[in-house]
């Protein structure tokens, strides 16, 4: 177990060494934890993900966990990174920063699809891991041609993180049962029709004869519009 009032070790899990220089040799790797943490909550949710549910899944006892991490929170920060890690960076570099921007953006949804639980973590913490950091050089390096200075890269950054989460989000909201969507519809349809909220009318209206866009265009749409208004403005 780590010694907490040891000021020699940092507190940053990824600034802690995997392998302590004495000592036994780890009989589990931080990949293979994560994996395991990855896959209770892929089954059964982010609550079933707890140090007793791991250890149990690793073959030992829960006290034998914090020889690896120190708190439930660092197993999470393992499984966040190990998520990360899943993106694909192949179709980058094709030297249009919107196109890369685009492509790093529909990668972080697929992840959130595969794993909806993310979307949980990633609302309440930001991502430090290595695999984080990949994907903030990927996306400072699709900006490199743009005359944007240091804060609005990371910015835009942020801004792209918060959105593609958003729309994800109401995406895999959009999947609740058609009672339940119907009878959200029905209320906001009453209410439009009420006549107090004639901008609301006016909308609902003007959507209900058009096309019903699927998510993946809408989704484009939304992140070009934010990226190309924030940094065509800038660069």
């Amino acid at each position: 177990m780590f010694a907490k009032e040891d000021s020699d070790v940092p507190d940053s899990i990824w600034l802690r060494p995997e392998r302590a220089v004495r000592g036994p040799v780890p009989e589990h790797s931080r990949e293979e934890i994560a994996g395991i943490g990855i896959g209770i909550a892929d089954a059964r949710g982010l609550p079933a993900v707890t140090m007793r549910a791991v250890a149990g899944a690793l073959g030992s006892g829960p006290a034998s966990l914090y020889r690896y991490v120190v708190s439930r929170d660092e197993l999470l920060e393992l499984m966040v990174n190990e998520v990360h890690g899943e993106l694909d960076y192949s179709r980058l570099g094709s030297g249009d920063w919107l196109a890369d921007l685009l492509v790093l953006a529909h990668e972080s949804r697929a992840g959130y699809l595969r794993h909806p639980w993310m979307i949980e973590l990633a609302a309440s913490r930001m991502a430090v891991g290595p695999h984080a950091m990949d994907y903030l050089e990927h996306a400072l390096a699709a900006m490199s041609t743009l005359k944007v200075d240091a804060v609005t890269q990371l910015e835009t950054v942020g801004l792209l993180g918060g959105l593609v989460l958003m729309l994800t989000r109401a995406e895999l909201g959009d999947q609740q049962s058609p009672e339940v969507q119907h009878a959200r519809a029905a209320y906001v349809g009453a209410v439009a029709a009420e006549g107090r909220h004639p901008h609301l009318a006016a909308v609902v209206v003007a959507a209900a004869s058009g096309p019903v866009a699927p998510a993946e265009p809408l989704f484009d749409r939304v992140i070009t519009r934010m990226l190309t208004g924030l940094l065509r403005a800038e660069g």
